[in-house]
């Protein structure tokens, strides 16, 4: 071969070595760039090549900034309030100023961490402008009247100095809620199966469920607390009447519009009817059950609360009513915070759940 390329007249190329570069020669190559692990600025430039974005500056001091003023706001009218109150919202707020410090200088050795900072620190700094907002139209200005509308300093007093009852409130809600949700999925996932394959059961139920579905829940309570032997009897049915009548009826939708190719295959492979509505027409239907899922939680959340404030003797619904009674309104306000909290973790579980079912279908709808 090397003989027939000085006969063409051209210099044969030099087989590649084997072995790699010695380790000097790889320490100083990187010399330039920080030594064997590179600088932060050298990770980051990598980072960027990989196709992950540089934080920007207003993003990366939006938490820090909006604390710092926040903070200084409070503490200028911290005066006109008690000192324990006070002093638990300083702490608070300098909890939130030192994890964004924090954050801010580990974000260019973590890139999750990053992501997570380019993400949520704008919302982060909104939720802190919007509490020195609210401290300042209320302790500061007073602005709006007082009990009714305390400032965040006075919730976060409430929410500490109460904590033991809002936790056994949150978790007789929490068991309110799951009782009622499983038996509304369960009975209505067995009807809407039933309504959109059976022509005899769609005959008889969709009348029921024209008529009854459109009551709202909370309509029944009279007649639940008569028919009732307990409140939370009584509570745990409302809830799962709630969420009866959309998972039934999206349920019942989506098993009637499975794709008649799907069924004609299947029994063409010689499907019988139990694997045509098990393996073919409800996962075929489960974009339309989550739908009724959603729907059926958000229904479950207004009827938990009114069925607490009535009859039922714990609760987050029923910590609201007790606390407006004795005009706590900061107790009032400190509940709606973890009755978001609540309801948020569990909507975000779900959608977890929707995500890892439904997995194929990213990349075909936007999500």
């Amino acid at each position: 071969m090397k003989e027939s390329a000085l006969r063409e007249g051209t210099e044969p190329s030099p087989r590649p070595s084997p072995l790699p570069p010695p380790m000097s020669d790889f320490g100083a190559a990187r010399k330039g760039r920080g030594g064997i692990f590179g600088s932060p600025f050298a990770m980051a430039g990598s980072w960027e090549q990989a196709g992950i974005p540089r934080l920007r500056l207003r993003t990366a001091l939006a938490v820090p900034i909006a604390t710092t003023v926040a903070l200084a706001v409070h503490l200028s009218i911290a005066t006109k309030r008690p000192v324990a109150e006070t002093h638990s919202y300083t702490w608070f707020l300098s909890l939130i100023l030192c994890a964004g410090i924090a954050a801010l200088g580990l974000q260019p050795f973590w890139i999750g961490l990053r992501r997570w900072l380019a993400h949520i620190s704008p919302i982060i700094a909104a939720v802190v402008l919007m509490l020195c907002f609210w401290e300042v139209i209320t302790t500061g200005l007073r602005l709006l009247p007082l009990p009714y509308f305390p400032g965040p300093a006075a919730v976060l007093q409430s929410l500490l100095s109460d904590r033991g009852l809002l936790f056994d409130s949150t978790w007789h809600s929490l068991i309110l809620l799951l009782g009622g949700y499983a038996l509304g999925v369960a009975v209505a996932l067995i009807t809407g199966i039933c309504i959109g394959w059976f022509a005899e059961a769609r005959y008889w139920g969709m009348p029921l469920l024209k008529v009854v579905g459109p009551i709202p829940a909370t309509a029944w309570i009279p007649l639940a607390m008569v028919l009732s032997p307990s409140a939370v009897l009584s509570a745990v049915g409302l809830i799962a009447l709630a969420v009866w009548f959309p998972v039934t009826m999206l349920t019942a939708s989506g098993i009637s519009n499975t794709r008649a190719s799907y069924l004609d295959v299947a029994r063409t492979l010689g499907a019988g009817r139990a694997y045509l509505i098990f393996r073919v027409a409800i996962p075929a239907a489960m974009p339309s059950i989550f739908i009724g899922l959603f729907m059926g939680l958000g229904a479950s959340f207004l009827t938990l609360v009114v069925a607490e404030t009535v009859g039922v003797k714990s609760g987050l619904g029923w910590y609201v009513s007790w606390a407006q009674g004795w005009a706590e309104y900061g107790k009032v306000y400190a509940a709606l915070i973890i009755m978001a909290a609540f309801f948020s973790s569990i909507m975000t579980l779900l959608f977890k759940v929707r995500d890892r079912v439904l997995v194929w279908q990213k990349g075909v709808i936007k999500w």
